[in-house]
């Protein structure tokens, strides 16, 4: 059967969004989705998006990373079919409800309220998780939180300096981390503007990622760095994220379709 998709990105964070809401699709399994986003021999991304019908949303969405495993949240994917649904929207994922809304400036999306616990993390034992007592050549103290994913965040005194392509997988998949970690690493430039580069578990290094931010932009609020409304510059542009009194952080930025078209789905079943 052939099956349409949508190519999409977020400051170069790039999809291919399913819309299954309407047009069934087979069923996905982390080989399938491995395949279609190759991007040698299949269409490639950084993350696959189904969209799919829900009880007590607009929709469901699912991710699943270039790898083939399947995550918890993806805020420039989130911003990505808020403006393919061109409205504001309730949206059920693995991490629960978010609410975005189109506007001026791109779609602002509700991220909720990060956590911090060593278990909410999730951390193999207990630990500091504002400074974590570890390192990895060089990298070290590392915060850790969860939005949804888990992030850990080192702040260094240069981003771009980091061989962050050779120290992302070996930090990735620490014994430390038993469901694996995005590694972000952040310079801070001014107290409202901060650069940052990440490594993605399951995707690698990536142009952008908005929980990335999100969890850079409260690790750093929380250490006193910045203030509590920053720009986060990534390689694919910035993106606004503000962690307001009631705890809940609110992440603005913009999002592209790209081109859409279709594919024999048993070329890669």
């Amino acid at each position: 059967m052939r099956v349409s998709f949508i190519k999409m990105h977020g400051l170069g964070n790039d999809f291919v969004v399913l819309d299954a809401r309407e047009e069934a699709i087979p069923a996905m399994t982390p080989a399938i989705a491995a395949r279609i986003a190759d991007r040698r021999t299949g269409i490639g991304c950084d993350q696959l998006i189904v969209l799919e019908a829900a009880d007590n949303a607009d929709f469901r969405m699912r991710i699943v990373n270039a790898d083939g495993g399947e995550v918890e949240a993806c805020g420039n994917a989130t911003r990505a079919v808020v403006m393919l649904h061109g409205a504001p929207a309730t949206i059920e994922t693995a991490a629960g409800l978010l609410h975005a809304r189109p506007g001026e400036y791109g779609v602002t999306v509700d991220m909720g309220v990060p956590r911090f616990g060593w278990d909410d993390i999730p951390l193999s034992y207990a630990m500091d998780t504002l400074s974590m007592p570890v390192g990895w050549d060089g990298l070290e103290n590392p915060a850790a939180v969860n939005v949804g994913n888990p992030h850990a965040i080192f702040f260094v005194p240069d981003c771009d300096a980091v061989p962050l392509e050779d120290l992302g997988p070996t930090i990735e998949h620490d014994p430390l981390f038993p469901r694996r970690v995005n590694v972000n690493v952040a310079t801070i430039e001014t107290p409202t503007r901060i650069r940052l580069r990440v490594w993605e578990r399951g995707a690698g290094l990536t142009r952008a990622c908005g929980t990335g931010a999100c969890a850079t932009a409260v690790a750093a609020m929380r250490r006193g760095l910045v203030e509590r409304e920053v720009e986060v510059v990534l390689p694919g542009g910035p993106l606004q994220i503000a962690w307001g009194e009631d705890e809940r952080i609110a992440m603005t930025g913009p999002a592209t379709e790209a081109y859409r078209g279709t594919f024999e789905w048993s070329h890669f079943a």
